[in-house]
């Protein structure tokens, strides 16, 4: 037992080196267990016989956000597009890593949707982030990294391989930061993230996809005022 939980340490190291090594910004796991207590539905579309997720974030380019006034550009689309692009090209490489040790590893698409009403992911990257102290969930609803802000993009990789996992940040969320409330362009981010209006957000979204040049549900607008520089208050124990 005790060459086997070194063996599996050891390979967690290997998986995060690997990860960093093609571009990540930030890898964490998360432990399901904790979070089917939260949300009894989480896998619901992915089978429910896994343990762990690895996520893998990565970090948006500035300069392509920083275009974006009230609306989507077509640079910022094309940097969401390839990010979310090697995002899951390197969990197919990485989820293969994990198969070849003998284990079982699903890499769940970085941006997918399999639902609109309300829109909707095969399975939540920001609450798996959440879970593998990658960040919080912030007013706007999005997994805001202690440094990068809600500048990311995220994949995860579920498995049963019994990885140690990370543990949810500490701290005090968004703080007095409200950045993101006064330019979102549906007014749909309230004082707290219980109040955000999923659908006047969807509806924002759908607009913006009748621009020229863009086409899909994005917006990034409350994206390029979260940018990590904002005052957020400190968070421990987030993962690089």
């Amino acid at each position: 037992m005790a060459a086997m939980k070194a063996s599996v340490a050891t390979f967690r190291s290997k998986l995060k080196k690997a990860a960093l090594n093609m571009g990540a910004s930030s890898v964490g796991v998360a432990d399901l267990d904790l979070l089917r207590a939260r949300t009894p539905d989480l896998l619901n579309l992915v089978g429910d016989d896994f343990s762990r997720a690895v996520v893998l974030g990565m970090r948006l380019q500035e300069a392509a956000v920083a275009g974006i006034i009230d609306k989507p550009t077509p640079i910022y689309l094309h940097n969401y597009r390839q990010l979310n692009y090697q995002l899951d090209s390197v969990a197919l490489l990485l989820a293969g890593m994990i198969q070849d040790a003998g284990f079982r590893a699903l890499a769940i698409p970085a941006s997918q949707i399999v639902a609109r009403d309300p829109m909707r992911g095969h399975i939540s990257h920001k609450l798996l982030g959440w879970a593998a102290g990658m960040g919080f969930i912030g007013r706007n609803t999005l997994l805001i990294h202690p440094v990068y802000g809600a500048q990311m993009r995220y994949v995860s990789i579920l498995t049963d391989m019994p990885l140690k996992s990370d543990k949810p940040l500490s701290g005090d969320g968004c703080g007095s930061c409200v950045a993101c409330v006064s330019v979102c362009p549906a007014a749909a981010i309230g004082a707290n993230k219980e109040e955000f209006k999923l659908q006047a957000c969807f509806e924002k979204l759908t607009e913006f996809t009748r621009l020229s040049f863009i086409g899909q549900h994005i917006c990034g607008v409350c994206v390029k005022a979260c940018n990590g520089k904002s005052n957020h208050k400190k968070h421990k124990g987030h993962k690089k």
